[in-house]
């Protein structure tokens, strides 16, 4: 069955990208794509720190790669690593650092994290964030603080397909910390912004008539040059020739001009 196959692949995928999830943490993991290609599967893995995934000498890849043969049964697995170009605008990047600014400095910074955390991604040009940090802070009671700013859609298809969610924890003394970080990016389509047809008209008529007048310049262009490629060279030694003859001339008329001279002389 064609289902079934299709089922077993997507739960296959699944499960790869768990299992490198597990092994790349806290070396700015974001994501893992997985391509079937006619020499085998292609593994794209994204992250901030690609370096560290690679490891020394490729040591790490190599063992990541030996890993996947054994459990996955995989033939010839190609693992292929993408760096992440604006990191906070990734929200499994971000979560994990701040997982691991709280491992590092307590649980008693954990508002400055969040603050520090929020300016970082709205500077990086997202509409909004929402941060939730639950779990034993600061003291030993469990509770949950939320830190927000910005425009963040809670409900409808955008808040659904739009938002970019993601989950971490941290290990701390009092006990397991969970991280949510839910941010919308700038690119995001939200279905109550208004475009008036007005608007949409003047800006077409302008770049059309940006497109004929960037035509008109390139045609113009084109027609210098072949002018310039039709005009004749003209021979370099046609102006020698032109002045020895006229050089020639006037000595020729300074000689009859001379002999013309005694005549006159002896007739008076």
């Amino acid at each position: 069955m064609i289902e079934r196959k299709l089922v077993n692949d997507r739960i296959k995928e699944f499960q790869i990208q768990e299992f490198i999830e597990q092994n790349l943490s806290k070396v700015g993991h974001s994501h893992t794509k997985m391509v079937r290609t006619p020499l085998g599967e292609k593994i794209v893995i994204y992250a901030s720190r690609p370096g560290l995934i690679v490891g020394k000498k490729g040591a790490n890849i190599k063992k990541l790669t030996k890993n996947l043969k054994k459990k996955f049964n995989l033939e010839n697995p190609q693992i292929e690593i993408s760096e992440v170009e604006n990191i906070f605008l990734d929200p499994q990047i971000v979560a994990e650092r701040i997982a691991n600014a709280l491992e590092v400095f307590g649980a008693n910074k954990f508002k400055a994290v969040g603050h520090k955390t929020m300016v970082e991604v709205i500077g990086a040009g997202a509409l909004g964030i929402e941060i939730l940090i639950s779990g034993k802070l600061p003291s030993a009671r469990a509770k949950r603080w939320r830190f927000y700013m910005g425009y963040l859609k809670k409900c409808g298809e955008a808040a659904i397909s739009g938002i970019k969610k993601a989950y971490a924890q941290a290990k701390l003394k009092s006990g397991i910390i969970g991280v949510q970080v839910r941010i919308m990016p700038p690119d995001i389509v939200l279905p109550d912004k208004i475009k008036f047809k007005a608007q949409a008209e003047d800006k077409e008529a302008a770049e059309n008539k940006s497109e004929e007048k960037s035509e008109v310049e390139e045609t113009e262009a084109e027609k210098a040059q072949e002018q310039k490629t039709e005009e004749p060279k003209k021979p370099k030694g046609r102006k020698k020739k032109a002045k020895n003859e006229a050089s020639s001339e006037n000595a020729k008329d300074s000689q009859e001009s001379q002999e013309e001279k005694p005549k006159v002389e002896n007739e008076i």
